[in-house]
Formats: structure tokens, sequence, C-alpha cells
């Protein structure tokens, strides 16, 4: 079974980086982080903060990935059902949680390649400081893995909108409504109560909160184990759909 994931996410993850495609995704999404880290003038820019950190990558993230998760993983099955080639990949003599799996890992693995550039802005920052080095590193770190965790909701997220559609457009669509209403829908409804619990219970539902918590630099595992149940479940309604495709 390990060998036929490993070998999914192989082919699944050079099939993204054999055509302009792949690479024109991440090209955006380094290019609009970098732009309003280092660019716009704004709250979120570094150099006119005045501090030294990195910050507004953490607020934005959640809402480029909103576009670059969905961008990875809406061919990863609606491809396969539009080609026809779903109904050969599953009477391979791999099971249907193997091929799930293997597709995850992919995209998730492409979006932690994404990520490789806030470490950069981090080492330039950390070389700017005044004096060098006096950045707060444990945020940082904290909101980097906070970041990995978000990545793979999103992507399962993405990968079950995939699994449901044969068309990567609707699929697109699908992940990214989906992304958005688990990200921030809870969060408003929540702020339509005045009852503090119900907002609170409401608020806790969403990913908002958890990331939120993690991206302040602390690593509480509440927040982790939502973020692996999230994923789990996704990747299990995935594993569904294609089951009775099967």
């Amino acid at each position: 079974m390990i060998s036929s994931i490993w070998n999914l996410l192989k082919k699944e993850f050079r099939s993204f980086f054999n055509t302009p495609v792949g690479y024109i995704i991440l090209i955006i999404f380094f290019v609009g982080a970098g732009l309003f880290l280092w660019v716009f003038p704004g709250e979120y820019n570094v150099l006119n903060s005045g501090y030294a950190n990195i910050d507004g990558l953490f607020v934005l993230a959640p809402w480029l990935f909103l576009f670059l998760c969905p961008a990875v993983t809406m061919r990863l099955i609606a491809e396969e059902k539009q080609q026809g080639t779903i109904e050969l990949l599953l009477t391979r003599p791999i099971s249907t949680f193997s091929l799930v799996v293997g597709k995850f890992l992919s995209a998730w693995l492409i979006m932690l390649v994404a990520l490789i550039p806030s470490i950069i802005w981090y080492v330039t920052v950390y070389i700017l400081a005044e004096p060098m080095g006096n950045v707060d590193s444990g945020a940082f770190w904290g909101s980097f893995i906070g970041l990995i965790f978000l990545a793979s909701v999103y992507g399962s997220i993405g990968l079950f909108g995939s699994s449901i559609t044969r068309n990567q457009l609707t699929a697109f669509v699908v992940s990214a409504v989906i992304c958005f209403t688990m990200f921030y829908g809870f969060e408003l409804m929540g702020s339509l109560f005045t009852n503090g619990n119900t907002s609170l219970y409401l608020k806790n539902i969403g990913i908002h909160a958890h990331y939120q918590s993690m991206s302040r630099g602390v690593l509480d595992s509440r927040d982790m184990i939502y973020m692996i149940i999230i994923t789990v479940l996704f990747l299990l309604g995935a594993k569904t759909a294609l089951t009775r495709k099967k």
C-alpha cells in the first residue's frame, strides 16, 4: 500500500510541473504574496510596519490559499473522470484509500513547495532586523506550522471537490466555496449571535478560530487535532465518492 501511495504521489507531483500551468499557479501565489509584503503600501508591508516580522503573510495566506489550493487539486480526480481514465485507475490493484491518500499527499506537497518563499522572506527579515536576528522566531515557526495544517485541510477539501464532479472549473468553484465557508463562514455566523456561548460554539466549528490561535505561535493540541479531523473527514468524503463510482 505504501509503495502504491508513493508511486501515485510521484506521478501526480511530476504531472503538475510537466505543464506551464503548474508553474503559473505557484508564480501567481508567490508574486501576489510578495507584492503585498514588500511593494504595496499598507498594513501588510514589512518595510513600512517598523517591526521585524512577516505577520502579514499569515493573515494573507489563508485568502491566497482559497485560490491556490483549489487550483492545485481541481484536476486530480475531475480530469481522470473527464478523460475516462478513472475507471481504468479504479480497476488497478490499488485500493481507493491509497488512491485518495496518494493524490492528497501530492497536492499537499505542492502547496508546501509554495510556502518555501516565506522561509526566504523570514531569513531576509532576520538579516535586516536591527540588531540582526531581532525577530520573534517562535511566532514565525508556530504560524508556519499553522499554515502547513491549513494547507492539509484546504487540500482535502479540494480533493473532495474534485471527486464529486468531472469538470475542473466546477471542482475549483465548489472547493473554493467550501474552503471559504469552513474558514470564515462560521466566523460570520457566530458574529450574528449576541449569546456569547452560541457565538463561540459556531466560531469554533470553523477553521478561522483554530488557525488564528496557531498563527499567534500557540501550538495547542486541540487546534492541531481539529485540523487533522477536518482533513480526514473530507478525505473520507472523497473516498466515498470514488467508492460509489467504483
